[in-house]
Parts: structure tokens; C-alpha cells; sequence
């Protein structure tokens, strides 16, 4: 098994909190996010990880090259990072082709190693990871069923749901759900949509998908958080990061 991340972005709305660094280069408890992301899917067995790099990217090199893991890590360079997720999920999924299921992921993220786990176990071969404990607002992307279907994959969510809880931001799909996934990116940058946000693709399949296609994780309860804003940067130092330490789960 592979993974797919995308680390391209500028990360404008953390202000100068990261010093002109790529979000995926932020340390916590010493270390990058990256070196975390390398060692947690290593761990879990995965093969290799594909980065789809963009602003500052010669950092993300460095970084590599200071963990000696070229050996695992490859990037591809969006030159369009500038513009939505969509684009950085059309190119890593053009040099991804996997012939096996694969974990798509996002790389701000500091999160506890049994998320990773859950995804790469037995299970459905297209999975989200849902936590229920979550600040209702307009900034979580909601996942949200009905008797058990999906029914919504959105930030705004105007739709009847019995269950919801935020996405982590970290997926597995299937090859041929690769496919659907990047010739959906595709028509969106066809259509001139290249300011969207990756998970408008995903919920396009989500909602087209049949009953059993795609399935779920539970994580509520596993500390996580993603870097957005300069309080996220506060919660992972005072509150993520002990819960990581003290669950032996880092």
C-alpha cells in the first residue's frame, strides 16, 4: 500500500506563524509533521509515500534529504499551487496510478498513529475517518449520513442527517476509485473549476457512489488536529501533542 499527500499549499491563514515554511515542515515536540507523517506510515507498513509539493518545495527537499528518505518519499511539483486542492489532487492522482488500495491525505495534520491503522486495516476499500466530537461552524468539513447512507460531504451542510461528524482528512480509496477521482478532477479543471477544494470531487463521487461502496471509520476519542490558524497551532502544543506522549500513540 501507498499514500498520496497533498503539501502544496501556502498556508496563508496561519499569518507568518510559520515563517514562510510549508505547513507539513511546522515541528511539534521536536519534529516536523512530515517526519511524523514518514515514521506513522511506515510503521503501518505502507511502501511509499507520493507528495504533491508547491510553495517552498525546496524545503520539503531538504527535509527529505535531512531524514534520509528518498528511499520512501518521491514528490511531484504542482506548479498551479496557487489555485485550489483540486489541482494537487489531479496531479498526485496522474502520478499515482496505484494498482492497489491507497491513503489520500492531507499533510497538515498532527494525529494519533491509530488513524492510520484504522485505515490500512480490514474494512471497506473506500473509507472516511469521522470524529463526532466536533465544534459545529462552517470551517469542519462534515461528513453526514441518513439510516446509514451518505448524504452530505461539505462544510455547509443543508441536508436531513440522523449522524455527522468532521472529517480528519485522511481517506482510502480503491484503483478504481483513483480513477473516478481523477477523471472528476479533470473535468473540473476542464470546466475552468480550478479554485475548488478537493473534497467537492470526492463528495461528487461519494453522492454518485451505490449502497457499500463506501464505508467509514470511527475515531472519535483519537486526538488530532489540522493546521489552519494560529489557535490550531496552540491546541497542538498544549492539548494534541501530551495526549499523543502520554497514549504512546506520537
Amino acid at each position: 500500500m501507498e499514500a498520496l499527500m497533498l503539501a502544496a499549499g501556502i498556508g496563508d491563514r496561519l499569518g507568518g506563524s510559520a515563517d514562510g515554511r510549508p505547513k507539513v515542515l511546522m515541528h511539534f515536540g521536536g519534529e516536523s509533521l512530515l517526519a511524523r507523517h514518514i515514521a506513522i506510515l511506515r510503521d503501518a507498513g505502507l511502501g511509499r509515500l507520493t507528495m504533491v509539493t508547491g510553495h517552498n518545495r525546496e524545503m520539503i527537499e531538504d527535509e527529505i534529504d535531512r531524514l534520509d528518505a528518498r528511499d520512501f518519499v518521491r514528490t511531484v511539483f504542482n506548479s498551479d499551487f496557487r489555485e485550489g486542492s483540486v489541482v494537487s489532487m489531479h496531479v498526485g492522482l496522474a502520478a499515482l496510478d496505484p494498482v492497489g488500495p491507497f491513503l489520500f491525505m492531507d499533510g497538515d495534520v498532527l494525529y494519533d498513529r491509530r488513524m492510520i491503522e484504522r485505515l490500512v486495516g480490514a474494512g471497506r476499500e473506500n473509507r472516511f475517518l469521522l470524529d463526532r466530537e466536533f465544534l459545529p461552524g462552517d470551517e469542519p468539513v462534515k461528513l453526514c449520513l441518513r439510516a446509514g447512507r451518505f448524504v452530505e460531504f461539505r462544510k455547509k451542510v443543508e441536508v436531513e442527517y440522523d449522524l455527522w461528524g468532521e472529517s480528519v482528512g485522511f481517506f482510502r480509496f480503491s484503483p478504481d476509485m483513483a480513477r473516478i477521482l481523477r477523471m472528476r478532477a479533470e473535468a473540473y479543471l476542464a470546466e475552468g473549476r480550478r479554485l475548488e477544494p478537493y473534497e467537492e470531487v470526492i463528495r461528487d463521487a461519494l453522492l454518485a457512489a451505490g449502497d457499500g461502496v463506501f464505508g467509514y471509520e470511527d475515531v472519535t476519542g483519537l486526538p488530532w488536529v489540522e493546521i489552519d490558524f494560529p489557535g490550531d497551532i496552540r491546541r497542538a502544543e498544549t492539548e494534541i501533542l501530551p495526549l499523543l506522549r502520554d497514549g504512546g500513540a506520537a
